[in-house]
């Protein structure tokens, strides 16, 4: 090993780092043994790989770390370069003696790639066996790492015994291995570790290198510009590499049959090349050992949108399907990973993953579509997506398959993970009706079960309200043309809204009210929350709904209209929102000094004293059956940040819309009211003013006037009259 040449790689790789734009995470690293012999085996999917690995690790552990290398790489400067940083070519003659010296002496630790080359399209599963497919054909999985390892201990253990009784033997294998020192060997032992690399988004088109290479050399070869086109986008256009070291393989386990002991205790000299008694019994161990690493590989997966919409595309038994039906699959899908302890997941799919139910804000839809649409796998048309079952599944040149068929390189990683692969095929073959109604079952589920969880933790004995006042209900209608999602107003509940939900039953319509976070339990969990909160249950609400009805209208009242207005300013499947005084500005008199108090009540927490906090005001309600008696300060103030929102983006309503507006509002300011007609962005809108003197006209007299006006909407909407 060649110290200067370990800090040129160290200078090459930080200068690479500089230019890529790949985003590296290491997961599992603490279960590295830094102080035994150690092989890591590594799944190889980009050529850079060689140079990378063993360098990270380095970094890692502190250990020199060596590296078998295709042979062909071992030309010219490159040859050179890879010799002097302990790259060992495979057809190399003394190859096996030097692994097993070295890792005898804890020289150095090696990187070995057991799948034996680059497997470019991954297919690694054919008939429920591990198989690798490459440029000329196909191939079990190498057991060169399992069989070195075995090697290894098969003479440490052979040296252990021996050394106990001052053999001969002992002092030849000594010398032969080139060992000084004994006792640091026999102390050691010696780990196979599993390490999974996963590159997340791999795309493949024109870069910098591309264009590099071909102004300073005409007639590249088709491999050399896969590889330019595929690694060159990954790592300079940007991509995550998660990095998974998994459980290390003890191999000294691995000898105790009888047959291997015979020869681990033999007094005669065993040459290292020789054709011992145990060689078939130390291939059987050789085969599980590989098997067990290959597993370990291949488990440690790091799952992403591209896999599950890829998988989901080819197990798909027909070759029309509704995009909002392939992002529901993908939505279950990522559902049961979380639940899943055995899979590991990117963290995009760790956060949130309603966005593929409503507006896609995030692009993994289109993403993924635009890839599959651009490589020919699907075509979309009328509404439907098409796959074209041939192109999908045709096999491609190896050199070219990152290329012209990435969909398939995507669906073909996750393959080994057969827990997910029965997972997925279950969803994949699903009919539409059936996914949507088992996403309606879950969304609704998950509503109940926050509204449960947080009842639990915040009720107050004495204050807060009968759970059935908070809990989110669902009204099925009489058919599934029109599905209204209602949302209650600020310290109210989904109670507040259930006579009007009650009247739009009536009529034909489902009705869906959700629970705003915070409420329907205690003030004091309304001051732990923010509006993104309330608008992301909105939004589920919308999803669910779009499960049960052809189209969805949303509304609400006071603040539950402040949040139906921003969610309608963003979702495509709305098509139709009313608003009953929506607010934008409080005429409510301590709400003008909200933003100061909140101010106030944090610097005196964070000083820690005990000045004066107020962090609740006390409120007068016209319904004390359902709203909160307390008025949280940050909860006021989260209502003004929405007001906020929703003011940029009134412009964006682009539906039919209804706001209706008491003018002697004593919390609404009617003005505001009239400001957020005036912003909506839609031309299909109206304005409608009623005299009363009360905030809550959902409710008492008069409501019924306020019912008919959102009926005859909802009616207009549902025979086209307006759209």
């Amino acid at each position: 090993m060649n110290p200067f040449a370990y800090r040129t790689t160290g200078l090459a790789i930080k200068a690479f780092s500089w230019l890529s734009k790949a985003n590296i995470r290491t997961h599992g690293a603490e279960r590295i043994p830094i102080s035994a012999s150690l092989i890591f085996v590594i799944n190889h999917f980009t050529r850079i790989e060689t140079l990378l690995m063993p360098y990270y690790i380095y970094q890692l552990t502190g250990i020199p770390v060596w590296s078998l290398a295709d042979f062909g790489l071992f030309k010219g400067p490159l040859g050179s370069y890879l010799d002097r940083v302990g790259a060992v070519s495979t057809r190399d003659p003394d190859r096996d003696r030097l692994i097993v010296k070295t890792l005898l002496t804890g020289e150095a630790a090696w990187v070995i790639y057991p799948e034996g080359r680059m497997v470019k399209n991954k297919k690694l599963v054919e008939k429920g066996r591990y198989m690798i497919s490459y440029a000329g054909g196909k191939h079990p999985p190498h057991t060169g790492a399992a069989t070195l390892a075995l090697r290894t201990e098969f003479y440490r253990q052979r040296l252990r015994y021996l050394h106990a009784l001052n053999h001969d033997e002992t002092r030849r294998l000594m010398k032969g291995f080139g060992i000084d020192d004994i006792v640091p060997v026999l102390e050691r032992n010696l780990y196979i570790v599993p390490v999974n690399l996963t590159y997340y988004p791999i795309r493949a088109r024109e870069n910098m290198l591309t264009s590099l290479a071909r102004r300073f050399k005409e007639g590249l070869s088709e491999r050399a510009v896969e590889e330019l086109m595929a690694e060159g986008t990954m790592f300079l256009s940007g991509v995550d590499v998660d990095m998974h070291f998994g459980a290390p393989i003890a191999i000294n386990r691995c000898l105790s049959c009888p047959t291997i002991n015979q020869d681990i205790q033999s007094g005669r000299p065993i040459e290292f090349d020789e054709d011992i008694r145990s060689r078939s019994q130390m291939r059987r161990e050789a085969l599980q050992i590989m098997k067990r690493y290959m597993d370990a590989i291949y488990a440690m997966t790091t799952v992403n949108h591209d896999h599950l919409f890829a998988s989901l595309l080819r197990l798909a038994p027909f070759k029309r399907l509704r995009p909002a039906d392939l992002r529901s699959k993908v939505y279950l899908a990522a559902a049961h990973c979380l639940t899943a302890p055995d899979i590991h997941l990117h963290r995009s799919l760790r956060e949130d993953q309603l966005h593929l139910l409503t507006d896609d804000r995030y692009n993994k839809y289109r993403d993924f579509f635009e890839l599959a649409r651009q490589t020919g796998v699907v075509e979309a048309r009328k509404g439907y997506l098409f796959k074209d079952v041939k192109r999908l599944n045709r096999p491609f040149a190896f050199h070219r398959i990152r290329t012209d068929n990435p969909v398939r390189v995507m669906a073909n990683e996750i393959e080994p993970l057969r827990t997910l692969q029965r997972c997925l095929r279950r969803i994949a073959w699903q009919p539409g009706f059936a996914t949507r109604r088992r996403l309606a079952r879950l969304l609704f589920k998950q509503a109940e079960e926050d509204f449960e969880r947080d009842y639990a933790t915040y009720r107050i004995e004495g204050e807060s309200k009968d759970p059935s006042i908070g809990r989110p209900f669902l009204l099925r209608g009489r058919s599934r043309s029109l599905g209204v999602v209602l949302v209650h107003g600020y310290m109210a509940a989904p109670e507040e809204v259930r006579e009007l939900a009650r009247f739009i039953q009536r009529k034909g319509f489902w009705v869906y009210a959700p629970r705003v976070p915070g409420h329907g339990t205690a003030p004091e969990d309304l001051a732990t929350r923010s509006f993104p909160e309330w608008l992301r249950v909105v939004e589920s609400g919308c999803a669910l709904m779009a499960c049960h009805c052809r189209r969805v209208v949303i509304g609400g009242f006071s603040n539950g209209a402040g949040l139906a207005l921003e969610t309608s300013s963003r979702l495509p499947s709305i098509r139709g929102v009313f608003a009953v005084c929506p607010p934008l500005r409080l005429q409510d008199f301590s709400a003008r000094f909200v933003p100061a108090m909140d101010i106030w009540n944090r610097l005196m927490k964070r000083i820690r004293t005990n000045g004066p906090v107020k962090e609740f005001i006390t409120n007068q309600p016209e319904n004390p059956h359902i709203n909160y008696s307390r008025n949280p300060i940050a909860g006021i103030r989260e209502l003004e940040r929405l007001m906020d929102r929703v003011e940029e983006r009134l412009k964006h309503v682009q539906v039919p819309a209804v706001v209706v507006q008491s003018a002697g509002d004593p919390v609404v300011d009617p003005r505001g009211s009239r400001r957020v007609f005036e912003l909506i962005g839609s031309e299909d809108k109206k304005y409608m003013l009623f005299n009363f003197d009360r905030h809550g006209i959902l409710l008492g007299d008069g409501a019924a006037k306020v019912h008919r006006v959102i009926g005859n909407f909802l009616d207009d909407i549902r025979s086209g009259a307006i759209d």
